[in-house]
């Protein structure tokens, strides 16, 4: 059976949205992957579809939701990627071990399109290298849950 693991921010249309295809495509095999955010855009930004086209992984039929969408459900973790977590990312209070892994918000970069595109293949860069390396070691030891932590 697949763990899942529920990925939060604010806007739901830039880090939350390319861990969740990040994690579908490389662990689809062991994790099921959500996304949710607490301001919802409403859209998933172009350039974060982009970034992710690059490594073969098609998030543009991925959308912007709420977490209210998955309030109740059971999760094996629940990852915010905000990272100024305290004042933009929501707190979980359902099931599922909290963890916060802070990454910078790549829709607010400035200059011309190459630099901004840059900061979204950084941010995809880094969630896919410590997401996936956290969520590897997770699925490698099945059991307890500790007590919730920051990364």
């Amino acid at each position: 059976m697949k763990r899942r693991v529920l990925f939060l921010c604010t806007g739901n249309s830039a880090r939350s949205q390319m861990a969740e295809g990040l994690v579908n495509h490389f662990l689809g095999n062991r994790w099921e992957a959500f996304s949710a955010g607490t301001h919802p855009t409403g859209y998933v930004h172009p350039l974060a579809v982009q970034a992710m086209a690059e490594l073969g992984i098609d998030i543009s039929g991925q959308r912007s939701k709420s977490v209210e969408e998955f309030r109740g459900q059971d999760f094996d973790v629940v990852i915010t990627v905000c990272d100024r977590a305290a004042q933009e990312c929501p707190v979980w209070l359902g099931p599922g071990r909290a963890v916060h892994m802070g990454f910078p918000d790549p829709a607010q970069a400035d200059g011309i399109a190459t630099d901004r595109l840059d900061a979204f293949r950084q941010v995809r860069d880094g969630i896919r290298e410590k997401v996936l390396s956290y969520l590897e070691k997770e699925a490698a030891e099945p059991g307890g849950r500790p007590q919730n932590f920051y990364l």
